[in-house]
């Protein structure tokens, strides 16, 4: 869940723009943080997308945003064209935060096809699955959880499935870094190994097909949900 709710923020914007209070005092009635040394706070971001896009900027339909091909091209070319900062362009198309842009600005450094990202029921049921690095796996988890554990929103930016991303963080919440290191083709297979071990991998193999199970459950929740939306 968001630290700050779409009210919070579309009252704070309010109170800023009336000029009934000091930011410092809104930042106080709204437990914001306020940088005094800079007389700096998020609301003054925030009020830029206000007077841009209105409630809208923070109030959107169930589910992901959804960011067009075309919008991601615009968005990055402006931003190469130096029509601004992170911040401006994203004011701008009403993009949720910068890290959301940065990530398309690095898809086009790198080649990648900036897609249209519409998000569905797909998303969650997805199997195709791309091949990932350690270092691919350990940014992702990183996005994942930075936001509010969007693993939906995080999937659709990084090209991944739904279950992958979900796999991902729930390992390294439970091991770390280390969990997320790609340990397939590196062990004996089980006619190689002693009854101990062969039990032990018996033993993790039942234990993660309900896991799957349990993420299969909870997957399919999310799916009903939507569409009762």
């Amino acid at each position: 869940m968001a630290k700050y709710s779409a009210e919070i923020k579309i009252a704070a914007c309010k109170d800023y723009l009336e000029g009934k209070l000091a930011l410092e005092d809104i930042c106080q009635k709204y437990d914001i943080y306020y940088n005094k040394e800079a007389h700096w706070s998020k609301i003054l971001v925030w009020v830029r997308f206000y007077v841009k896009h209105g409630d809208s900027a923070f109030i959107s339909s169930p589910g992901n945003r959804c960011y067009s091909a075309q919008l991601k091209s615009n968005a990055v070319e402006d931003y190469f064209s130096g029509e601004g900062s992170l911040v401006d362009i994203c004011v701008k198309y009403n993009i949720k935060s910068t890290s959301v842009l940065s990530k398309w600005i690095s898809m086009y450094n790198a080649n990648r096809e900036l897609k249209d990202y519409n998000p569905k029921r797909e998303v969650y049921m997805a199997e195709a699955r791309r091949k990932t690095t350690i270092e691919e796996r350990k940014e992702i988890v990183k996005y994942c959880i930075e936001h509010d554990r969007d693993y939906k929103g995080t999937a659709s930016l990084y090209d991944v499935s739904y279950t992958q991303v979900y796999s991902w963080v729930r390992k390294y919440d439970a091991d770390g870094e280390d969990a997320l290191i790609d340990k397939r083709g590196h062990h004996k297979n089980d006619d190689e190994v002693d009854e101990l071990e062969r039990l032990r991998r018996e033993n993790k193999r039942l234990k993660r097909q309900l896991e799957e199970k349990d993420m299969l459950v909870t997957l399919l929740k999310k799916v009903k949900e939507l569409e009762g939306m």
